[in-house]
């Protein structure tokens, strides 16, 4: 599903280790408007796991997950 808004958060999360990516998307999903798509750049392997794990439980939809070069990104849109 696209997103319903332009991409306008990025968290640029690299040099963070587990838990920190996810507390930060977290942290700005929750002040985000309905449909808002946040874009998540990570570099911890754990971040491929935890990431889907978290929009799995808090009900957020995994846009897509891509690996670019060392960098994990990660394109999340907060429900409607």
């Amino acid at each position: 599903m696209p997103c319903l808004m332009k991409i306008t958060e990025e968290i640029d999360a690299r040099g963070l280790r587990c838990p920190l990516p996810v507390l930060r998307a977290q942290k700005r999903l929750r002040d985000l408007a309905p449909g808002t798509c946040l874009r998540l750049l990570a570099d911890d392997p754990m971040a491929q796991i935890d990431l889907p794990h978290f929009c799995h439980e808090s009900g957020h939809e995994l846009l897509s997950s891509q690996q670019d070069g060392a960098t994990h990104v990660f394109l999340i849109r907060k429900p409607a």
